[in-house]
């Protein structure tokens, strides 16, 4: 696989739970960014109606490694996983750049949706086309500008 796109985020101090650390299901929200964050880069767009693709979430499995706590940077790093007909899995990986430890690892797997037909649709060709080629080294921080690695 070649290099992942990044979004890189500052824990807050509303993510963490009682133990100190980040909550559970905030991972689960890191991830939706990063992958809302990848489709923008991907795209140029992520209204589906200005080249960007309507997409509903249909599996995520999660496996939590370590902790974050608050104030870490921490970068979600996504990249194509594979792509059917009408699907396509990102894994994402959510490291502390710090010291390079891999807190989280997911894989999502999402189907484009047709909004007319409120059903499942083929992934567009052109959209297939960078869902294939990825943003290998982009690096984006919660701003959505592009920052150096």
């Amino acid at each position: 696989m070649s290099q992942p796109f990044i979004y890189r985020l500052r824990v807050r101090y509303h993510e963490c739970d009682g133990q100190k650390i980040v909550f559970n299901a905030r991972y689960a929200e890191y991830i939706d960014i990063a992958a809302l964050e990848y489709s923008r880069h991907l795209f140029g767009s992520v209204d589906a109606n200005s080249g960007g693709i309507d997409w509903r979430l249909v599996q995520q499995t999660t496996e939590w490694k370590a902790p974050a706590h608050f104030d870490e940077v921490l970068d979600v790093q996504v990249q194509t996983k594979s792509l059917g007909r009408t699907s396509f899995c990102l894994l994402a990986d959510i490291i502390r750049p710090s010291d390079g430890t891999r807190l989280v690892s997911a894989e999502t797997t999402y189907v484009v949706y047709n909004e007319v037909t409120a059903s499942k649709a083929p992934i567009p060709g052109p959209g297939r086309e960078r869902l294939e080629q990825g943003a290998p080294g982009i690096v984006i921080d919660c701003s959505g500008l592009t920052c150096r690695n």
